[in-house]
């Protein structure tokens, strides 16, 4: 693949042309392995009526067919994988929470390859050599924790691996051992947030001085949140682990404008959920990847189901995504109107009285939709001004999103927390 690929800065020396001749040469080289190396894609393939053979410019990578998740679990445990099983070095999986987990390989040459990605997404969010990162994301088969530890031992930091859970156990490690940066969900900082104020810590005095956050959708009003909170930097680290993990994208600390995907590894397309055309870049769709270095597993076309935009590069000639909408299995459908949970969250941190923790449920009791949004109110908070701030949500919800709610007010600490990514809808329509 050649000596860049375990660059840290390789992106640093390409120009936009460059980039787009390095893309064509690694895609048509993954498409080649993927079709002589793994049954499935070259069933799909033959089915499409494409060789690889036929990519001749990287518009041409439209006519080849999308993978989806369902195809990885029809081919439970090993079936993707591209290469004998004694080159896989490491196995990750998915939670499995909605069916059989998706499992993920990797070879030595790509667990080196990913520590560099995330060396190079840490160093973007403003890590250097030297400084403690305090890693919260779990270990074992989900790839948050161990993807973030070897990229931050790669760029020279010193790791504190944590793993989720144990709060109050978090709390003291941090002001124990004085960490610089933390990776975490932002949902779960919210509650270390909490865990310090319980003590009666300031969370702006820690020695934290920057957050990279992942794993779950978070909006530009959970940053303001987050960094109004701690006074650290929050930026957005972008994977999935059936692409590679943590490290597909990441946010400049200088810009704070959206991740940038590191399009030497991963070239980005833009469909229409629905039709599954490729959209010009700046318009919103479903976000497709397909990886140009992975051994063990190359992925084609993978709809990953979240909902953004590519932009321009803002630092070099590699593409950002917008921040990410949600996700198209993550919508709901209220009376017609398509609704995520990060519009709702929007709305709650519009309102003062209100904490960023949150549920939606939605019940058909009377043969229509109902949602409630079930919220948190902040310490102190008096019951006048508590049913004011249920007003407003209410109204905010109505007059932004187009739909009518029902708002539950639950003391601090009322929502349950969790360790990793949150869940925020609750469907009890059966």
């Amino acid at each position: 693949m050649g000596t860049g690929d375990f660059d840290i800065d390789a992106n640093d020396r390409l120009s936009q042309g460059e980039l787009r001749a390095l893309q064509l040469e690694r895609l048509r080289a993954t498409l080649a392995h993927a079709y002589a190396n793994n049954p499935a894609y070259s069933r799909k393939f033959d089915e499409a009526g494409v060789k690889p053979e036929d990519l001749r410019s990287l518009s041409d990578l439209a006519r080849f067919p999308f993978t989806t998740k369902a195809d990885l679990r029809d081919n439970y445990p090993f079936g993707f994988f591209a290469v004998p099983m004694d080159r896989v070095a490491r196995i990750h999986a998915s939670s499995g929470t909605t069916g059989k987990p998706t499992v993920v390989g990797y070879t030595k040459n790509d667990i080196a390859r990913w520590s560099a990605l995330v060396a190079r997404s840490i160093k973007a969010a403003g890590g250097r050599a030297g400084m403690k990162v305090h890693i919260a994301y779990g270990y074992g088969l989900f790839t948050g924790g161990l993807g973030a530890h070897y990229g931050a031992e790669l760029l020279g930091c010193t790791v504190i691996p944590v793993s989720g859970g144990q709060t109050e156990r978090q709390i003291d490690l941090i002001l124990d051992f004085e960490p610089d940066i933390i990776m975490v969900t932002p949902s779960y900082m919210l509650s270390l947030v909490d865990e310090f104020r319980r003590r009666g810590i300031d969370p702006r005095s820690t020695s934290l001085k920057t957050g990279i956050f992942g794993a779950e959708p978070w909006t530009e009003a959970m940053r303001g949140e987050i960094e109004g909170a701690t006074g650290i930097d929050a930026v957005d680290i972008y994977g999935l682990s059936e692409v590679m993990g943590p490290g597909v994208a990441q946010e400049y600390v200088a810009t704070k404008d959206g991740p940038t995907i590191w399009e030497d590894h991963f070239y980005p397309e833009i469909i229409d959920p629905e039709s599954g055309e490729v959209l010009p870049d700046g318009e919103e769709g479903e976000l497709v990847f397909t990886s140009l270095t992975k051994e063990a597993m190359p992925v084609v076309r993978y709809r990953t189901r979240d909902l953004t935009r590519l932009l321009p590069g803002s630092n070099g000639p590699m593409r950002r995504i917008a921040k990410i909408v949600g996700r198209s299995d993550d919508m709901f459908i209220i009376r017609g109107v398509n609704v995520f949970p990060t519009q709702i969250e929007e709305q709650i941190l519009r309102c003062p009285g209100l904490a960023p923790h949150y549920r939606i449920e939605v019940a058909r009791p009377h043969r229509l939709d109902e949602v409630s949004v079930h919220v948190e109110t902040k310490p102190g908070l008096s019951p006048d001004n508590a049913r004011e701030a249920a007003d407003e949500l209410r109204h905010h919800i109505k007059n932004v999103i187009g739909i009518s709610v029902s708002v539950l007010l639950c003391e601090p600490l009322g929502i349950e927390r969790s360790a990793g990514k949150a869940s925020r809808i609750r469907d009890l329509r059966g």
